[in-house]
């Protein structure tokens, strides 16, 4: 295990942010001829972390790692961890519907030198809470050493991860953190309830961060972090800090930009934002499509608000 401190990332270690509190989930850059774009990839998790981003996600949602080979995972990664170091955590989505599948894309993780591993919920097949604890536990002892954050996000899965199953993989020492991307705040309510302040949990949805943050939260794993990373984590810093008027304007400064990245489905908008902010990150790979010239629009009004006058 590398990047962070040992003292910061150590499975079951009561920290309050293992991974940091901005957490963006990269997205991945493609050439023209469509080729994963490694180079690049590298340039601009550098600059999401000079920018402030405490860690990185490659290769989850934000990343498009439905259309990406095992191979370009794993060259991805390699490719940015040369490209940031220790400068931020680096999480690799290692998720699937198959549970063997998964075990080996965790173990890959591990030998690749990732501080953590985001593992969503198996999707498409909707198995019971008895099915996903038995995919999480297996996955979790394919990689002890591995920190782990299990990603809810029902709205592309098909299926929840109840808290009472989450509580119950707390046995296991890697089991650190959750995003959670069901689009309220009450579920952090509830997972703070039956598992109090083992799991750190992370905001999946940069418009309720600050909600989130008031409920328990810790931090974000943020889409919105590709462009304004800064001013994320000065929201944060703030509410931390008990400046909750700060944290609200900086909420509500941002809040336009954070409804514009999902005017359609992520990350055909981020994409789109980034170009329009000087980084060809390439058009998503089908059945993705490039942005529309209204969602371009919208997105466009949404950076130049944020613009100092």
């Amino acid at each position: 295990m590398t990047g962070l401190p040992a003292s910061t990332l150590t499975p079951g270690a009561a920290s309050p942010a293992p991974f940091g509190r901005v957490v963006t989930a990269m997205v991945t850059p493609f050439g023209a001829d469509g080729a994963v774009d490694l180079d690049l990839a590298g340039r601009l998790a550098s600059h999401l972390v000079d920018e402030g981003c405490d860690g990185l996600v490659l290769c989850g949602t934000t990343g498009e790692s439905p259309t990406l080979s095992w191979e370009e995972q794993h060259q991805l990664f390699s490719a940015v961890k040369a490209a940031v170091g220790n400068r931020a955590a680096l999480l690799a989505g290692t998720g699937s519907n198959c549970t063997a599948e998964a075990i080996e894309a965790i173990g890959q993780a591990a030998v690749l030198g990732a501080d953590g591993a985001l593992v969503v919920v198996p999707y498409y097949n909707k198995p019971p809470q008895e099915g996903l604890e038995a995919h999480f536990r297996a996955v979790a002892l394919a990689a002890p050493e591995l920190p782990l954050m299990l990603y809810n996000i029902p709205g592309r899965t098909g299926t929840s991860l109840s808290p009472e199953t989450t509580a119950r993989l707390l046995d296991l020492p890697n089991v650190v953190s959750f995003k959670a991307a069901s689009g309220t705040t009450e579920e952090v309510s509830q997972l703070r309830a039956v598992c109090g302040e083992r799991l750190a949990i992370y905001s999946g949805d940069d418009a309720l961060t600050l909600p989130m943050l008031a409920v328990g939260a810790v931090g974000v794993v943020s889409v919105a972090g590709h462009l304004v990373a800064r001013e994320i984590s000065q929201m944060v810093t703030a509410f931390l800090a008990g400046d909750h008027s700060t944290a609200l304007a900086l909420h509500e400064r941002l809040l336009p930009l954070c409804k514009a990245l999902f005017l359609t489905t992520n990350p055909i908008p981020c994409k789109a934002a980034l170009e329009l902010s000087g980084w060809p990150v390439g058009a998503p790979r089908l059945p993705l499509v490039s942005a529309s010239s209204d969602v371009r629009e919208r997105l466009t009004t949404a950076l130049a608000a944020l613009r100092p006058t």
